[in-house]
């Protein structure tokens, strides 16, 4: 897996590289490459031009002319075009020689970007076949990669797109073209951490020798050394079946041993949180997390029907309402239609993210069941308490925002981008909780993916943190229909 901070485009091996002519006083290595960016990878991630290593980057006239006509505006890309304006336009004033030479990238010792950036400075036509119109920008950028591979014949001229089509128009007329990898957290995301680990059949033969074992508080620690020790994180689950079962969460990791704390079992009726029971291994591993004071940070994920948002609102109203850990639930979410939009909606804040909170509605209406003997009035009273608990935010008026002793849902996370997860997980202020929810499999932001989704990108760099904790739900429980509808449909 490539780290963000790393370029996928130098994982080639060395001997596809070629030497390369050069333009500069200093001959350049041989080993280098020249990457030609399309406006929508600067659009994409304004540092995309700090990202790719030692390798040189060239602008074409067009790719600068895109970014001028979508700078204004408040939208994301519009941010973006603007922060990759200011960084071209610090790279270009601090110039030391001509820019027809090429300027070095690096501005500091902590970049890594060892390259230099090419602007074009003439012009360049008449490289495109003829059935290609000239008039449009994306031809006219393939056009200067035609006429680069033309003038460094030796040296490996690459397009860089965000765009399927230009990529496999470029692929057509015979040049190298890719996609901007640099964003994605994972390739694969059946790689991405579950936070439950099955323990092998011999795990206490090679780890229970000099097991060392206390209770504490109702819970059972075991101090196990091996070799699996170095491979377990903080706060990952860890089960064992067979005739000793065993369900525990990693507590703590000091080489070479690990300490194995028991969990809580949420399935059983008399530890229901808000009326609710774990209906499986992963939702009581869940619950486990939830219900800790000392994790501040928690990540669900699952396909439709495996709990996530139950589960997370039984918690919150049993903290906020019983043992008073919280002072209110905050709950939001991306407001991305699946379908067309249905325009503008009227009345406050609350009123309008109302339509998008039906699965706030849908999960109220299961944990507002109480005893029937309440009554009419009691029902309706209880329905009450918990509504004043429960606000509803909308995103957009999230930044600067600071929330103190609060329970805070980001429903829907999968549609959020790595850079707006962080602004909303950085408003969390003393004792509060943040719960995101989401399926990488239903995401409805145009240009994310599961390996760049905001909550791919948090799943990954939170765990192993002392007060953060991951579980993948596996098994859905809606019903017969929803669990084989997911499987077939």
């Amino acid at each position: 897996m490539l780290k963000p901070t790393e370029s996928r485009l130098e994982s080639e091996p060395a001997a596809a590289r070629k030497s390369v002519p050069s333009r500069r006083a200093k001959p350049q290595q041989a080993s280098t490459k020249l990457f030609v960016l399309d406006t929508n990878v600067l659009m994409h991630d304004p540092t995309s031009l700090f990202r790719f290593e030692e390798h040189d980057v060239f602008l074409p006239i067009m790719t600068l002319e895109e970014l001028d006509n979508h700078k204004s505006g408040i939208s994301e890309i519009a941010r973006n075009a603007r922060q990759a304006s200011r960084f071209l336009d610090e790279i270009v004033s601090h110039a030391p020689a001509p820019i027809a030479e090429g300027i070095p990238l690096k501005r500091h010792d902590a970049d890594n970007a060892s390259g230099r950036l090419y602007l074009q400075t003439e012009a360049i036509n008449g490289h495109l076949p003829a059935n290609l119109p000239i008039g449009k920008t994306d031809n006219h950028i393939i056009g200067v990669v035609i006429f680069l591979q033309k003038r460094y014949a030796d040296r490996q001229v690459i397009l860089v797109s965000k765009d399927i089509n230009m990529r496999i128009k470029a692929h057509a007329l015979g040049l190298l073209a890719e996609d901007y990898y640099n964003d994605k957290v994972l390739e694969d995301t059946d790689l991405l951490y579950t936070g439950v680990r099955e323990l092998p059949p011999d795990f206490w033969d090679e780890h229970g020798r000099d097991v060392e074992s206390w209770k504490k508080e109702g819970r059972a620690y075991y101090r196990v050394r091996g070799p699996l020790c170095d491979k377990l994180l903080l706060n990952e689950f860890v089960y064992q079946e067979g005739e000793r079962p065993l369900l525990a969460m990693v507590r703590e990791i000091s080489e070479p041993t690990a300490v194995l704390e028991t969990v809580r079992d949420y399935t059983h009726a008399r530890n229901n949180v808000w009326g609710i029971t774990a209906r499986n291994r992963e939702q009581n591993f869940a619950l486990n997390l939830l219900m800790d004071p000392e994790i501040d940070f928690v990540t669900l994920l699952g396909q439709a029907g495996t709990g996530k948002t139950l589960l997370t609102l039984a918690a919150g109203l049993m903290q906020t309402l019983e043992t008073k850990h919280y002072s209110e639930i905050i709950m939001t979410r991306v407001t991305v239609p699946v379908g067309e939009d249905i325009g503008f909606l009227p009345g406050t804040e609350e009123e309008k993210m109302t339509p998008w909170m039906g699965a706030l509605e849908d999960n109220l209406d299961v944990l507002n069941k109480t005893d029937d003997e309440a009554g009419e009035w009691g029902r309706a009273a209880t329905r009450d308490l918990i509504r004043s608990k429960i606000k509803i935010k909308s995103l957009n008026f999230m930044r600067g925002r600071t929330f103190i002793n609060k329970y805070l849902i980001l429903d829907e996370a999968q549609n959020l981008t790595p850079k707006q997860m962080k602004t909303l997980i950085t408003r969390a202020g003393p004792g509060t909780k943040v719960v995101c929810l989401g399926n990488i499999a239903q995401i409805d932001t145009p240009y994310l993916t599961e390996g760049s989704s905001g909550l791919t990108y948090v799943v990954d760099r939170m765990k192993g943190w002392s007060h953060s904790g991951h579980v993948t739900l596996q098994r859905g429980e809606r019903s017969r229909l929803a669990d084989h509808a997911a499987e077939a449909l």
